[in-house]
């Protein structure tokens, strides 16, 4: 009996009931099993096949699907009704197959069976080897004579831990994925919400979240919380020059792109039975954007994490100071400090590399410290998003076409902004030329033009654009990290100079591998 044929004997509801029965009756051991459209409307065959089994969603473009629908002059599918879209339809459908998968295959327009056949058996692979995406520190190195094995960590354990015990930073300690041509065309339509979902997916394993829950964690951040729908628009100023709108979120900052989903992220990774204790340097911006982040956990998780957040109390604008303070909640405080951000940060990571410090408050109040600054790599990896949304929305307004580089320029002092446009180029985005703009705080215009990075007998001046107001980039030692081609013994001697002599120099490895321009 064909679809049509049955639906009209039972309808919807008896026809899914019937074809889900069909399903708890397999055995999914040994077994690839193809499932119909519907079947992931079904809750009790879906956990039966979830429990056995590795589910796979393809995940094909809605165009694709209405077009082959029409091929094969299909009318009606299980659950149209009169009046229904086959377009708002299969709409529909994508929420039931966000809740059931376990890995997800991404099917770019015109792939052959072939070629998704082997997305299939790599995504796969991935899934169940859960050591292959592991996280290293930029200072860690072993000597040729030792066998120890390389001191790694998950995405869940960087992310708790947030700086390296050894001072360093962890980055991945592979290189980052990339997504075909294909695929990122297939993303030029798509919201920001579903690109945030694919990229994340393919940094963070499954085995430390997985792909349906951080699904749910996107669309918090980015649902009511922004003003504008499209979440990063990308506005048109003239010529050839666009600016990236990035503050439209609940505290005005760009920061907001990423404390409104890391705080989810942090929360899942954490073991249940552990108090956590959030520390932050800012020099204005992140102050409001961490604790307007955290505040909107469950209260489940907002009585096990706290926030407490450093400022210059006189080195940021009135108004950011009344909205660090503005924004303390039940788990959050802000603390002024008579001093500037770079003292601010330094404290922090002193707090952190104090073990005696940090025992004692293991030991008494079963609590753990960890960072939501750029140092921690949950916070830094959501920022990649918004650069490689920016380049799919000019391809999307017909502004350029894929393939067209961009230049980006960004006014940064902490250098995080910045490394994530290298991230997203690395990721596949095509961009030539990354412009690091300084205010009289230049200290990365000079480190760029020169290789040395000196602040002896420098001083912090204090601007209009506090938030980068900054002398020591921490971000810096990891881009270093990949221009010194992952040499962790050379990243700790020259930030091991900078501590000690409060400068180093890098020509040559400048000269081989920086891209960075003023």
């Amino acid at each position: 009996m064909s679809v049509s044929e049955k639906l009209q004997d039972v309808g919807n509801e008896q026809f899914l009931e019937e074809e889900g029965k069909a399903v708890l009756n397999f055995s999914a051991s040994g077994s690839v099993i193809s499932l119909t459209g519907s079947n992931p409307m079904h809750d009790a065959s879906m956990w039966h096949l979830k429990k056995n089994g590795i589910i796979v969603y393809l995940d094909v473009p809605l165009i694709d699907i209405v077009s082959r629908l029409k091929l094969m002059k299909v009318e009606r599918i299980v659950g149209q009704n009169p009046g229904t879209s086959m377009k708002d339809l299969l709409k529909c459908r994508r929420q039931y197959y966000k809740k059931w998968y376990d890995t997800r295959v991404f099917c770019e327009n015109g792939a052959s069976p072939e070629e998704v056949a082997d997305k299939v058996l790599h995504a796969v692979k991935r899934y169940q080897d859960v050591d292959s995406e592991t996280f290293i520190s930029t200072r860690y190195f072993c000597p040729k004579d030792d066998e120890q094995k390389v001191s790694t960590k998950f995405f869940s354990e960087a992310m708790i831990e947030g700086l390296a015990s050894d001072g360093g930073l962890f980055v991945p300690e592979k290189e980052f994925p990339k997504l075909s041509c294909g695929e990122w065309k297939s993303l030029v339509g798509a919201t920001y919400i579903e690109r945030a979902q694919i990229l994340l997916e393919k940094c963070i394993h499954p085995a430390d979240i997985p792909a349906a829950r951080l699904g749910e964690m996107i669309e918090t951040a980015y649902g009511e919380n922004f003003a504008c729908s499209k979440i990063a628009p990308v506005r048109h100023l003239l010529g050839n020059q666009f600016i990236l709108e990035l503050f439209h979120g609940p505290t005005g900052s760009f920061k907001d792109l990423s404390l409104q989903l890391m705080p989810h992220l942090f929360a899942h990774c954490i073991p249940p039975s552990c108090n956590y204790m959030i520390l932050v340097a800012t020099s204005g911006d992140t102050g409001s954007a961490v604790l307007n982040g955290f505040s909107r956990l469950n209260k489940n998780d907002k009585q096990r994490i706290a926030v407490a957040t450093f400022f210059p109390e006189n080195g940021v604008s009135d108004f950011q100071k009344a909205q660090i303070i503005g924004s303390q909640k039940e788990n959050g405080w802000a603390v002024g400090v008579k001093s500037d951000f770079d003292f601010c940060q330094t404290a922090v990571k002193g707090i952190f590399k104090d073990s005696e410090f940090t025992g004692f408050l293991t030991v008494e109040y079963g609590t753990i410290l960890s960072s939501a600054n750029s140092i921690n790599w949950g916070r830094l990896l959501p920022q990649i998003v918004y650069h490689a949304s920016a380049y799919l929305d000019l391809v999307s307004q017909g502004f350029i076409s894929f393939g067209s580089p961009v230049d980006v320029c960004i006014p940064t002092g902490n250098f995080g902004n910045i490394l994530a446009a290298v991230y997203a180029k690395m990721m596949g985005i095509p961009i030539r030329k990354f412009i690091c703009a300084s205010n009289q705080n230049h200290v990365l215009t000079d480190f760029i033009k020169t290789g040395h990075y000196d602040l002896r007998e420098r001083k912090l001046a204090q601007t209009f654009s506090p938030a980068i107001d900054i002398l020591k980039s921490s971000n810096l030692e990891r881009h270093l990290y990949l221009m010194a081609n992952k040499d962790g013994q050379l990243v700790t001697k020259l930030f091991n100079q900078l501590e000690e002599q409060h400068h180093f120099q890098i020509e040559k490895i400048l000269e081989k591998h920086s891209r960075l321009v003023l």
